[in-house]
């Protein structure tokens, strides 16, 4: 789902905090306590594939064995109407005990009263465990509503047969943004006028023009701590119209073509072979080791923009939330400690390849593993250091859809840069709440 979609669906999500009509689902928490007197902690999470259903419920399982006071009773709804229906319930006053939650909208349901100020109980040292800055995004007027479960983080994969066929060390991964142009002209095959194989496109993988635009403005985003909306900069357009020389260089039609033959697993541009470098999230690793074969890949930090820059990345993730209004907060919070601790966070991690959001079950973990797993697992820990979250700004919930018609614009060549970042930034100040 691209991020643009998933942000409004979220704020549209929290828009039905107010429909307590959708509170029949029967899928709501009944506060009641098992018969030898044990409290219920109803566990809402979207974790139903049989790669992590199993990894879950064995984390539950694990907590409900080390103890004789709490069960945690696991409830799969798919993702999405998890969210929606965890809203409606918040608001017909039944919630779930404890959610899992995307990371960047914490604030919003902290404003919005519909998940629980956890300060009274934790102590001041329990955010240590966590990477800092996904601890500062779960905070709301200083205080924190969410605990960080898990994280990602962007990085360069790429072809390294692609690499010696083009003349190109597979040792050395392209370091700054003029390199990678650089490599994408070498790697590139024409034939006619299409293209057989494309050394590299930066709006594909996971990684889109908001984060290309940070990048460009020294990790700069859309909106400031101080409140500044910083959409129309020098440094942004300048990268939009970076973004429109890759386009212009291989053609607009041929993007286009080439985007509409995407597919997943061994369908993917880049493990099929018809793309040699490839942004996106370090968990895209298991699709090519799935799916791969034998295919020799190597794994960077995306080219920074200059020599002198940061290999910036864009993180996201999700977090163990107690909505407003769970009938066991106490109970709920002492779950959500097991299950962000080094041990229920390290089997997650080396189950299912993912980036623990506890330090210490990070490093552990990839220190579990071995040989190429190991070496990509390292490298996307080490990543965290300069990956940036960019949470939807509490005065400005739906500018998603404001600024990506203006974006979209541009791409399509409707507009030039300046005057779609310009317009975009105007219409998104007019949103202010």
């Amino acid at each position: 789902m691209k991020k643009h979609v998933l942000i409004k669906l979220i704020i549209l999500m929290l828009a039905v905090s107010s429909l307590s009509a959708c509170s029949s689902s029967g899928q709501e928490a009944s506060g009641n306590t098992t018969k030898d007197g044990k409290v219920i902690v109803d566990f809402w999470t979207f974790w139903g594939s049989e790669t992590r259903r199993p990894v879950i419920e064995k984390i539950i399982k694990d907590f409900n064995s080390s103890q004789d006071r709490i069960v945690v009773k696991h409830t799969f709804l798919p993702f999405g109407d998890i969210w929606t229906k965890n809203l409606a319930s918040i608001a017909a006053g039944n919630p779930a005990d404890v959610v899992i939650n995307d990371i960047n909208s914490v604030a919003h349901r902290a404003k919005q009263q519909q998940a629980t100020d956890l300060t009274q109980y934790i102590d001041t040292h329990f955010k240590d465990q966590f990477y800092p800055h996904l601890w500062d995004t779960v905070q709301y007027d200083g205080k924190p509503y969410a605990v960080p479960f898990n994280t990602d983080t962007r990085l360069l994969f790429y072809n390294k047969k692609a690499f010696r066929e083009a003349g190109l060390n597979p040792e050395r991964p392209p370091q700054t943004w003029e390199e990678l142009e650089e490599y994408s002209k070498k790697l590139d095959i024409k034939e006619g006028k299409s293209y057989k194989q494309v050394g590299f496109y930066p709006l594909w993988g996971s990684m889109g023009e908001a984060s290309w635009m940070a990048f460009g403005d020294d990790g700069k985003g859309y909106f400031q701590e101080d409140g500044n909306v910083t959409i129309h900069t020098p440094e942004k357009v300048k990268t939009m119209e970076w973004i429109l020389s890759w386009q212009e260089r291989l053609g607009r039609e041929n993007v286009q073509a080439l985007k509409a033959e995407f597919g997943s697993e061994s369908t993917n541009p880049f493990i099929s072979g018809k793309v040699a470098m490839w942004a996106d999230v370090a968990t895209f690793y298991t699709q090519i080791r799935d799916y791969g074969g034998d295919m020799e890949i190597g794994a960077a930090p995306i080219p920074a923009k200059t020599a002198d820059s940061p290999h910036y990345s864009e993180g996201g993730g999700f977090v163990a939330e107690v909505p407003k209004g769970s009938s066991h907060p106490k109970e709920a919070m002492e779950f959500i400690k097991y299950l962000t601790g080094k041990e229920a966070q390290m089997h997650w991690a080396v189950s299912n390849f993912d980036n623990a959001a506890n330090i210490e079950a990070a490093e552990q973990a990839a220190q579990s593993l071995e040989g190429r797993d190991k070496e990509v697992y390292t490298l996307a820990n080490e990543n965290l250091e300069n990956t940036i979250m960019f949470p939807v700004p509490i005065h400005y919930p739906d500018y998603s859809s404001a600024l990506k018609a203006q974006i979209d614009l541009i791409i399509m060549g409707s507009q030039t840069p300046e005057e779609g970042l310009k317009e975009g930034e105007k219409r998104v100040k007019a949103m202010k709440n």
